[in-house]
């Protein structure tokens, strides 16, 4: 099987303004082409003990070549000591939506 070359990068965020943005300037950086930005409730263990708390997550698109990029940044712009930043591959897409998605990303 050969390796995606298209990424689905998720991270979260503690409020919406802050979630757009991260989103917004990730995507101005073309690190990803586009970042879907929706509420969530997240339930997670951090210093010892369960938290339960409203997040904001980012669904940012992008390629294989740039997900180190995006991941690094991710850590360089969030607030979070230790934020999400995770990839999971994109295995078909339009073929129409994954060529934009290339176009915009290497236009940086």
């Amino acid at each position: 099987m050969t390796e995606p070359q298209h990424l689905v990068v998720t991270t979260t965020h503690d409020g919406e303004d802050a979630a757009r943005a991260l989103a917004v300037a990730l995507v101005r950086e073309r690190l990803a082409a586009c970042a879907q930005v929706r509420p969530v409730h997240s339930v997670y263990w951090w210093d010892g003990e369960v938290q339960d708390a409203a997040e904001w997550r980012i669904d940012l698109k992008t390629t294989a070549p740039l997900a180190t990029q995006l991941i690094d940044r991710i850590g360089e712009l969030h607030t979070y000591d230790t934020p999400e930043a995770i990839a999971v591959p994109i295995v078909a897409g339009a073929p129409g939506y994954l060529a934009w998605l290339e176009a915009e990303t290497a236009a940086g």
